[in-house]
């Protein structure tokens, strides 16, 4: 065997161990997809040049109307994946919603919003954010001006569906975004009122860097033999990110010191501190603030989270506390230090935590604090993603 078809063995070998999908074709160039030429000059102008591993088996599939649930690692491309396959659908002369995107929260949706608009620019795509914390008359008033595809929250998409301001009939396509997260608790009945809403031959993608047993489970209800690509468990850790963890003694307390030691280094990076509250968020930028320490922070409940997101974005503010709010795809591509104040609640929201640093392959740290009585819950980690988590080293500022 030649060591060039060796080294495509390899390649198609570890494509294979990464991925179980039912779906075997795969395509390593966007110009190879056969993408419509005005979508094509957005891809390019967009900055990509290769498809991701994610973007070269779930783009086509989308394109060419099947059902699909896809799995990808934050920070891969999965929202231009849905972005592209749906784009290639769209007929740009009906101004009707054609395509439906749902997202968890607000700054999500408006970032999708922001990537669907940048790919579709010489389609000249209207594509309009439908969320919460807005005027309702605004939403009618844009979506009866027109547009062609729709990013949203669950309560405002739902309300412009049963006023009729989103024409249901013309609706062909259906994406969730952090799909485990929408049919999950808070969400599921609000998503399948949605649905009751829809055409019943709807096209349907689920998207989410974590899939549970429960989110595959339920999906026989409203999907038609989705094509499936799922990332094994044991590769869902990020490449690229070097995990440690801080034994902060018996208490709490031993958390706000270790950080305020900590943040000389934090301040170098754009950094995001994770706490499980909105209380604790509160509590710990009080007790930051007070020691002459510079943070912001954001949460559900608060007016301006927009102004404060934008101000992290643009580097005016270096060191954000939040909890799992920012953790699903909030984009911020300069983050390269997550701190876990509190380890999160549920195992599968630690990957999406930790995939606020390392976007697209750049390196990341992400420290885990702890007290002595969880030191099992840093091995529950490491055996769940079968990674391993060691114990911070004194010269930590080297590996930012």
């Amino acid at each position: 065997m030649s060591s060039q078809t060796d080294n495509k063995f390899k390649d198609d070998q570890l494509m294979k161990d990464e991925f179980e999908s039912t779906y075997d074709k795969v395509i390593d160039s966007f110009d190879a997809m056969d993408l419509p030429k005005d979508l094509l000059r957005g891809v390019y102008s967009y900055g990509f040049e290769k498809p991701s591993a994610i973007q070269q088996r779930a783009i086509m599939p989308l394109a060419k109307g099947l059902d699909i649930i896809a799995q990808a690692q934050s920070g891969t491309g999965k929202t231009a994946t849905f972005t592209i396959g749906i784009l290639s659908q769209i007929n740009i002369n009906l101004m009707k919603c054609q395509a439906l995107i749902i997202a968890p929260t607000r700054e999500l949706a408006q970032q999708i919003q922001k990537v669907v608009t940048s790919l579709g620019e010489y389609l000249k795509i209207k594509c309009y954010a439908c969320i919460g914390g807005t005027r309702v008359s605004d939403d009618v008033q844009n979506l009866q001006n027109g547009v062609h595809i729709v990013v949203g929250t669950p309560g405002r998409v739902y309300e412009m569906l049963s006023r009729g301001v989103i024409t249901r009939e013309s609706v062909k396509i259906f994406v969730l975004d952090e799909a485990d997260e929408m049919l999950s608790r808070g969400f599921k009945d609000q998503i399948y009122e949605i649905f009751r809403l829809l055409p019943l031959d709807i096209q349907v993608g689920l998207f989410s860097a974590t899939m549970t047993e429960e989110t595959l489970s339920i999906t026989h209800k409203f999907m038609k033999e989705p094509v499936k690509i799922l990332v094994k468990k044991d590769e869902l850790t990020l490449e690229g990110i070097r995990q440690f963890y801080v034994n902060v003694g018996p208490a709490e307390q031993g958390k706000f010191d270790v950080l305020t030691d900590l943040y000389e280094t934090l301040s170098i990076t754009q950094s995001v501190i994770f706490c499980n509250t909105r209380r604790k968020v509160d509590w710990l930028t009080t007790k930051m603030t007070e020691q002459q320490f510079t943070v912001s922070s954001t949460h559900g409940d608060q007016k301006d989270r927009d102004g404060i997101l934008q101000s992290f974005r643009s580097g005016t503010t270096r060191v954000l506390i939040t909890t799992d709010l920012l953790a699903r795809g909030i984009d911020v591509q300069q983050v390269s230090l997550v701190i876990n104040f509190d380890l999160p609640l549920n195992l599968e929201n630690y990957i999406h935590r930790i995939g606020r640093s390392g976007r697209f392959g750049r390196k990341g740290v992400a420290i885990n604090f702890i007290t002595q009585n969880e030191q099992e819950k840093i091995q529950d980690l490491c055996s769940h993603y079968n990674t391993f988590i060691q114990e911070m080293p004194n010269n930590i500022s080297d590996f930012l």
